[in-house]
């Protein structure tokens, strides 16, 4: 099966205290999604039970990303979600407090007519 990318969107969140690196990706992920209005599917003859959705996250410590968390923001189609090394921790002056942030990018694609 080849799948064609028809849509990328990206987005950004933060957790703001307590280092949750979830909370930022889920956040980041409901930004993206946010952004994007999808027409497509009347005069495509597809719908958004046919749609690949590939979710890629970076964040500092990926290790700490709840995956199942991050697939459950994403409502339709079938989801895949990537975590990588990204993002930003920004410590507070203190350093017992920081800001986590996280980017994600939401690759939509579909199985190739051809």
């Amino acid at each position: 099966m080849a799948l064609e990318r028809w849509v990328t969107e990206m987005g950004m969140g933060v957790d703001v205290h307590g280092h949750d690196y979830t909370k930022a990706a889920r956040r980041a992920v409901s930004d993206a999604l946010r952004h994007s209005s999808l027409n497509f599917f009347a005069v495509t003859d597809r719908t958004v039970d046919d749609m690949h959705v590939e979710v890629r996250i970076g964040v500092a410590q990926p290790d700490e990303v709840d995956v199942e968390a991050v697939r459950a923001e994403v409502p339709y189609g079938t989801v895949t979600v990537v975590v990588q090394r990204g993002g930003l921790d920004v410590a507070a002056p203190s350093g017992d407090d920081g800001l986590v942030m996280a980017n994600a990018a939401i690759l939509v694609s579909f199985e190739s007519a051809t």
